[in-house]
């Protein structure tokens, strides 16, 4: 048989508790104290000079049986009193005690997304109460980060996806409206339209790989970083020689377990990106190797001078220093913030440092 939801509540399994144990230690107190009384040995005067010594002792065994018996009776009596009164004490203390937990109770329930920042803020002593509302806190801030975060993400994504959007429709319409529309002409909004679908393509796909890298990994397969490096660096080198940008390795071995796909993209956008935000003529240097029981990559190179308190910002979605735009050119500000999504799945360690002179270092160590 199933209680009824109200006898099944935290007061009333503690008010219970409380019962039951003052019930078992007074029921234990009683019976040793109707034990010890029935072995004490006042009374028992054997009398030997005068009368009949054994009726002596039968009239004294009777009427000690009847002191013990008046003696439970009366015990009884007061632990069935005291037992309704410690049930009823122990509903009053069950109650103050859970107070706070009610409070903090009704306060969660208000909370919801539209006013997520609020806190619980407990002010009681220091204690088992009191670190269950800090960690009730401490759980709403990294929530309230996330979502944040998460509303900043959506909006930066459907601004991204609509402004190509909104150019195809305008080239669309202009060609369509333009009477004295050639073959040529079609055939250069036909390019252009294919460049902007291919710019939609590569923006889906890096969307697509930074939310499976987010939900972490299924399998771990081995890998080298140092194969992974030298293909990077090998892909990029068409854009590096245009630009006159030399590329430098110091590669060796170091083996790790992950997602083989996730970590070859991870070092191929340390190693775009250290090209791509590069200045003419300048420098990058790719490095794998085992060191403290860890493999590592890291990737310097030379850039625009960027403030150290803004280095955490380029691995945030859709974030670029100076207001510089990736429109058109395969960018979109997505490179770093997926090389800190594959990282964190992977239990690597990332770390970035802004260079004096201008340029980035950033090193990611995954265990072995």
């Amino acid at each position: 048989m199933r209680l009824p939801d109200a006898f099944r509540t935290v007061r009333m399994r503690l008010t219970a508790l409380y019962g039951g144990l003052f019930m078992i230690s007074g029921t234990l107190l009683l019976a040793l104290n109707f034990w010890l009384f029935s072995r004490s040995k006042v009374g028992l005067v054997v009398i030997t000079d005068h009368g009949n010594p054994r009726q002596f002792r039968e009239l004294l065994r009777a009427g000690r049986d009847a002191q013990l018996r008046e003696l439970l009776l009366q015990s009884g009596t007061a632990l069935a009193v005291m037992v309704v009164v410690s049930i009823a004490l122990g509903w009053l203390v069950a109650g103050r005690v859970l107070r706070p937990l009610r409070t903090m109770t009704a306060t969660i329930q208000r909370i919801s997304a539209s006013n997520v920042h609020e806190r619980l803020a407990f002010a009681g002593p220091r204690d088992e109460l009191k670190d269950l509302a800090d960690t009730v806190d401490g759980l709403l801030e990294r929530l309230a980060a996330a979502l944040d975060a998460h509303k900043r993400f959506v909006a930066n994504a459907a601004h991204e996806l609509r402004t190509p959007l909104t150019l195809e429709r305008a080239l669309l319409e202009e060609t369509l409206t333009d009477r004295e529309a050639t073959l040529h002409s079609y055939r250069a909004t036909s390019e252009r339209l294919l460049e902007i679908s291919r710019d939609q393509g590569s923006l889906l796909e890096a969307l697509l790989t930074l939310t499976g890298s987010e939900r972490g990994l299924d399998r771990r397969d081995p890998f080298d970083l140092a194969d992974l490096a030298r293909r990077a660096v090998e892909a990029t080198r068409t854009e590096a020689d245009g630009r006159g940008i030399r590329v430098h390795t110091r590669i060796e071995p170091a083996a790790s377990t992950g997602h083989l796909a996730l970590a070859a993209r991870l070092v191929a956008n340390l190693v775009e990106n250290a090209v791509h935000h590069n200045v003419p003529g300048g420098r990058v240097e790719v490095a794998t190797e085992t060191r403290a029981g860890r493999a590592s990559v890291s990737v310097v190179n030379t850039g625009p001078v960027i403030p150290p308190d803004q280095v955490d910002r380029l691995f945030e979605p859709f974030q670029r220093l100076g207001g510089r735009s990736s429109h058109g050119n395969g960018h979109h500000g997505l490179g770093l913030s997926i090389v800190r999504a594959i990282a964190t799945a992977h239990d690597a360690t990332l770390t970035a440092h802004a260079l004096p002179d201008g340029g980035l270092l950033v090193e990611v160590a995954f265990p072995t």
